[in-house]
């Protein structure tokens, strides 16, 4: 899943928790895919920083 994606579908899940739109069994599922969510886009966000010091260190030397 692509990162914006991913950063859209967790902007879904909090309308509907602040709009109280999931019962419990809902919103159990709904917090357990946002955590998986917010695992994938920081290790993603990690990933690309990580790349863009090698190039910047690359283009410095």
């Amino acid at each position: 899943m692509k990162y914006e994606a991913a950063i859209k579908r967790l902007e879904e899940i909090v309308e509907n928790i602040e709009n109280d739109e999931l019962d419990l069994e809902q919103l159990n599922v709904n917090l357990k895919e946002a955590q998986g969510l917010i695992k994938l886009c920081r290790e993603k966000l990690l990933k690309t920083e990580e790349e863009i010091n090698k190039t910047l260190e690359g283009i410095e030397k």
